[in-house]
């Protein structure tokens, strides 16, 4: 058979290229959320209504990004399994960075009426269906350029983007909010939209020097006539059903960078820079404290560790919205800091190597995909919207959104137990191990011969970088 030798595995350029665009999404992310809690319900909803009813749409339309991410899963997760990685992180990229600077460029209420919302609402929805696809692709991308042992520790950085896109956004927002109303609500709100560009142009220059994992090349040289979601579903639909409920406790991060945001300053009227100042200083530990969990994750395990952040998370949103009802920054600061750059961190970690080797390399952009986008889209629909509800329509009550924590904690926690530990196998070892005899069997009948019986081999030795 003719050898094809295949590029070097690149782990810590495809760590920062998938960090970059984690840094792009949670930008994106924050910035709306943050806009939606501070200026976004008084600009594009009648100033008639009720603060907390104008809170509760704006919310609601934040929500729509994250109702679509399911369809979009299911064209991006099959896209990245078939035409690679890269592929989808390149799709991705612009269109999450399009539509936020478009987002900037929209008129107001005041301006063109009902249509303003109605807007905004279909570049959510473009948004959306681009970020469905944004960190299960760069997720197995870095997964795949790994070293065997380092996994965990190199697939955290997909997920460090979180906290360095909250950050990003609070340095750009902090002295926004501290604008002049009639400059704000004009021109300033637009500005962290339209900065969103500068990253994009960035992430560009990183990604596009990485190449697809030599373990994605390899298998491109064996067709398989089965398609990558047709398989998923067919054999790995309990691993879907389990990242889905798994996923569910992100919900506690929306409600602490979106809900608590407009609880502290609408319900309580805290002074908004200081609120925002929460945030920053737990994004800014998180940083810190993301590379710090992952490590862990290939020492004692990504169940191990996935468990201890999602009971700890869940556990501290209690007295962190109950802070806030003090109006003791102290106690916010402190209990904001526990939640989210301790324990949020720690499940922000683990969660790209527990999720993603949970498949098998033929379909885990398209099972990871389907799975967090499906638990993504229902904790970031409901899990601001609900905890907005349950605080009553003058945003003081601090139980009921607590409760809704507590159900992701306990629904994520739960799931978690039936999973397998899969830190000590190789990535060759888990395609065995995550498919069944059945699945074999499939995957070996609808096996085409190579032509001329070329086929790919392992990676040159060596990791670069």
């Amino acid at each position: 058979m003719t050898q094809i030798a295949l590029p070097r595995k690149t782990p810590a350029r495809a760590a920062v290229a998938a960090w970059i665009g984690t840094t792009l999404e949670y930008y994106d992310f924050a910035v709306y959320g943050t806009s939606s809690a501070l200026i976004l319900n008084v600009l594009f909803f009648s100033p008639e209504l009720p603060e907390g009813i104008s809170v509760l749409l704006a919310m609601i339309t934040f929500a729509v990004g994250y109702a679509v991410r399911p369809l979009g899963s299911l064209i991006l997760g099959p896209m990245g399994d078939r035409f690679g990685r890269k592929f989808v992180m390149m799709i991705t990229l612009f269109g999450i960075g399009g539509c936020t600077f478009l987002i900037g460029c929209l008129p107001t209420y005041a301006q063109i009426g009902a249509v303003a919302p109605i807007l905004l609402v279909l570049i959510r929805v473009i948004q959306g269906l681009c970020l469905s696809g944004e960190q299960p692709s760069a997720i197995t991308m870095s997964l795949e350029h790994a070293s065997e042992r380092r996994r965990g520790f190199i697939t955290s950085f997909t997920t460090l983007g979180s906290a360095s896109g909250t950050l990003l956004t609070l340095l750009v927002f902090i002295p926004i909010a501290s604008m002049p109303s009639a400059q704000l609500l004009t021109w300033g709100w637009r500005l962290p939209f339209w900065f969103s560009a500068i990253v994009v142009v960035v992430a560009y220059l990183i990604r596009r020097h990485v190449q697809e994992p030599p373990e994605f090349l390899e298998t491109q040289s064996i067709k398989v006539n089965i398609a990558p979601l047709s398989q998923l579903l067919r054999f790995h639909w309990r691993a879907v059903a389990r990242i889905i409920f798994c996923a569910l406790i992100a919900g506690t991060s929306y409600m602490m960078q979106t809900f608590s945001v407009a609880f502290g300053t609408a319900g309580y009227k805290l002074d908004k820079p200081t609120m925002l100042l929460t945030t920053t200083v737990s994004a800014l530990i998180a940083l810190g404290i993301t590379p710090i969990a992952g490590y862990l994750t290939d020492k004692i395990g990504r169940k191990t560790v996935f468990l201890i952040g999602t009971v700890g998370v869940g556990i501290t949103m209690v007295p962190y919205l109950w802070s806030i009802t003090t109006s003791n920054w102290a106690l916010i600061f402190l209990f904001g800091i526990v939640n989210y750059s301790f324990f949020y961190s720690t499940v922000n970690a683990s969660w790209p190597s527990f999720f993603a080797e949970m498949f098998p390399g033929r379909v885990r952009v398209s099972g990871l995909a389907l799975g967090t986008q499906i638990g993504f889209a229902i904790s970031g629909a409901v899990g601001p919207v609900l905890a907005t509800a349950l605080s009553g329509a003058d945003l003081k009550g601090w139980v009921g959104p607590s409760l809704v924590a507590i159900g992701f904690m306990v629904f994520a926690g739960v799931s978690a137990l039936t999973a397998k530990e899969t830190r000590t196998y190789t990535l060759k070892e888990l395609d065995e191990v995550q498919q069944s005899e059945p699945e074999k069997a499939a995957v070996t009948a609808a096996t085409a011969v190579p032509p001329n019986g070329v086929r790919g081999l392992a990676a040159q030795p060596g990791v670069a970088e």
